[in-house]
């Protein structure tokens, strides 16, 4: 006959571990209460633009903050108004055209800068600096002048396009910096197999690098879907050429009092930046914590 051995008895907490535990769980919900209130606190005027966006003219115009009805047609409304189609299409065509030119040009420049060895480097960096230092109003009137006089390009985006394809300051610093955190023992390899700097580039340094491509073409696309400023200078004079971001200050002057179709047309302005951060904050925020400060 076989003696089983018998189960230790459980043995009770100490006061010490009640504490322990008493003293995570006050620190959890610590934490999470300040994370949520700081979450509802942002969240709040996206929640009232929401809510505003569907009620009806007169409850709009009122302190009321929750529909009596759901008017979800008010975002019908919006959509077909005059031109709003177009704006789309112009910051559409904007923010891809200048994030598509931006990493076309910028890329190249970048790892010039953090992976060749020249006379002039480090003076050719202070130079994209300097740029990053320099207020785009200074240069506007001499920029305006140009555009207007020697190219007749006014009235239109290709002002604020066609300067993207030689290169962002903010991009190339960027990426800079992330280059340098790749060894170059990957590069030196691959120059002893016989690659070239431009197939080193494509098929060695850029698989390695994108975290930093996909921060700065999120930079530059959410840069050019709400920039007011220079479709303002340059695309003001032609109604067709008018972006999102101008186009909703008109559509504010003409629907100043109902406040339900302006909020329905800034929620659709917003929505897009939105749900693509949401998609790609990943890789946003992987690219932007790995881009060191590596000199």
């Amino acid at each position: 006959m076989t003696m089983t051995p018998a189960r230790p008895l459980p043995t009770m907490p100490t006061a010490e571990a009640r504490g322990a535990r008493r003293k995570d769980a006050l620190h959890w919900v610590a934490v999470h209460s300040l994370a949520i209130a700081a979450a509802l606190l942002f969240l709040m005027p996206f929640a009232f633009v929401l809510l505003t966006s569907v009620m009806s003219d007169r409850q709009a115009l009122t302190a009321d903050l929750w529909p009596a009805e759901w008017h979800w047609g008010n975002y019908v409304k919006v959509w077909e108004t005059p031109g709003f189609l177009t704006w789309w299409r112009n910051t559409l065509l904007y923010a891809a055209a200048g994030t598509a030119l931006t990493l076309l040009s910028s890329i190249p420049v970048a790892y010039a800068l953090a992976k060749f060895r020249f006379r002039g480097r480090n003076l050719a960096l202070m130079a994209v600096v300097s740029m990053m230092m320099l207020p785009p109003q200074v240069t506007v009137i001499p920029m305006y002048m140009i555009w207007s006089k020697q190219f007749h390009l006014t009235g239109s985006l290709w002002p604020l396009i066609i300067p993207l394809a030689f290169g962002d300051a903010f991009s190339i610093f960027l990426l800079r910096q992330f280059l340098l955190t790749i060894p170059d023992d990957y590069l030196e390899a691959a120059r002893i197999d016989g690659c070239g700097e431009v197939r080193i580039l494509l098929r060695i340094v850029l698989p390695m690098a994108k975290p930093a491509v996909a921060a700065v073409a999120l930079f530059q696309f959410f840069y050019c879907w709400n920039d007011y400023f220079g479709p303002q200078i340059y695309a003001s004079e032609n109604p067709a050429a008018w972006t999102l971001s101008y186009g909703l200050e008109s559509f504010k002057s003409a629907h100043h009092v109902n406040w339900n179709l302006t909020m329905a047309a800034t929620l659709l302005v917003m929505a897009p930046v939105i749900l693509l951060f949401f998609f790609a904050q990943k890789a946003f925020i992987e690219g932007v914590t790995l881009t060191g400060v590596k000199g």
